[in-house]
């Protein structure tokens, strides 16, 4: 049973009532204070102060002061005016029940309120957090494509420089060319003045020894033809033949047939050349021959610039997409760069180039399958990448790598772990 205090003391003004509650031993940690606008409690074991105020106060400004064993209430009124007690009076106990019932609903609301508007604070602040976060990415991303554009730019420019460089050297050399011709035209001239100098010299030497003699006229005439400048020489044709193709394979396995199909195809391939494509008009003659492009790729790739050596293998292969080894390359460096869709269809189509299967182009596909069985073993589609390695290895089964490839993959697909 707690022990009421009722040796408190107060006073007022018109604005506020300040209540003194002594209480021994009381401490911040241990007392439980409830305060509502018309209802006062202090609850500190074993004692218990209570009050019903006489009326409305204004709670949430009103403070309480623990120390030296009394509480110190300063509580604000809602209404300017004196009180005439500091407690209605005429309470009975189903009176006091409800009040206090409807001061413990007041604080509950008030603290749901409390928790709604903390709770809805805590909403904007994680809004105003992603939106933060979004500006920064945003931010970033366009940091990102500036440093492409930067970057692409730099490269144009190098491009164009290199260009004006090609061009300047291919002047500086017709120029060097010209002169030289020049050169060889003057000599030429001059060795023609010289002779013709030299045969009318000889003639009117000739004519004033004239008088010496049939004989030795005649002999002076035969001298003279002798020394006289050459005839050009007779018109004749040359006729060239040529050594038949010998194909490695044995006659009992000869592939005569498809190698010269192979044949056929690669050439009609080196014919057909589309220059015709607006954008290609200002590049130079060297810039598209696709052979040209496709050196040009291969040392890019070299220097692992994969992205400017698939540039070079797409152009090569705009003017001309008959030639299997474009695409070949062009999977190699889109396995790379992790492109394995591209490199599983660009080794498919340099394999359907690459028909009709002879020892002529046997390196070129078994490459195409390596890659695009290595392209599906990165894709986990371990069934088709062994299938791929497995041709490979019928066109070249002495190649220990390859097998050991192979063997690694069937372990894969038998659910074994391999030893590192």
């Amino acid at each position: 049973m707690p022990l009421q205090v009722s040796d408190y003391s107060w006073q007022q003004t018109k604005t506020a009532v300040f209540i003194s509650v002594p209480l021994r031993g009381v401490c911040a940690r241990d007392a439980d204070v409830f305060c509502t606008e018309n209802y006062l409690k202090v609850n500190f074991s074993p004692f218990l102060f209570e009050v019903f105020l006489y009326a409305p106060i204004d709670d949430e400004n009103s403070k309480a002061k623990i120390g030296n064993d009394t509480i110190v209430f300063t509580l604000y009124k809602k209404e300017v005016a004196m009180w005439e007690t500091l407690s209605v009076s005429g309470v009975d106990k189903e009176m006091m029940q409800r009040i206090r019932e409807k001061s413990i609903l007041q604080a509950q609301e008030r603290a749901k309120e409390a928790t709604e508007a903390k709770a809805a604070a805590r909403r904007e602040d994680q809004k105003y957090a992603l939106n933060v976060m979004m500006k920064i990415e945003e931010e970033e991303r366009k940091k990102i494509e500036d440093m492409k554009e930067n970057e692409r730019l730099k490269a144009t420019k190098e491009l164009e420089a290199w260009k004006e460089c090609q061009r300047k050297a291919e002047e500086q050399k017709t120029i060097q060319r010209e002169e030289k011709f020049c050169e060889q035209g003057k000599q030429v001239g001059e060795e023609r003045n010289k002779l013709k100098h030299k045969s009318l010299t000889r003639i009117a030497a000739s004519r004033n020894l004239a008088t010496k003699g049939r004989n030795s006229e005649n002999m002076f005439l035969e001298k003279l033809k002798e020394d006289s400048i050459p005839g050009p020489r007779s018109v004749g044709s040359i006729k060239i033949s040529f050594t038949p193709r010998v194909f490695p394979t044995a006659l009992r396995e000869s592939q005569v047939a498809e190698e010269e199909e192979w044949l056929h195809k690669q050439a009609e391939a080196r014919r057909a050349l589309n220059t015709d494509i607006p954008e290609l008009s200002d590049l130079k003659e060297e810039e598209k021959n696709p052979e040209w492009l496709k050196d040009k790729g291969n040392k890019l790739f070299a220097k692992e610039n994969y992205l400017a050596a698939i540039n070079a293998y797409n152009l090569a292969i705009r003017l001309n997409n008959k030639i299997p080894l474009l695409y070949l390359n062009r999977a190699a460096c889109h396995l790379k760069l992790k492109n394995l869709h591209k490199a599983i269809e660009d080794s498919s189509k340099a394999l359907e180039l690459l028909t009709p299967p002879v020892a002529d182009n046997a390196n070129g596909r078994m490459k195409a399958y390596i890659r695009r069985g290595t392209a599906f073993c990165q894709l986990e589609l371990y069934i088709e990448g062994l299938q791929d390695y497995e041709a490979a290895l019928k066109i070249d089964p002495s190649n220990k790598i390859v097998q050991n490839d192979a063997e690694k993959i069937r372990k894969i697909i038998q659910g074994t772990e391999l030893k590192s």
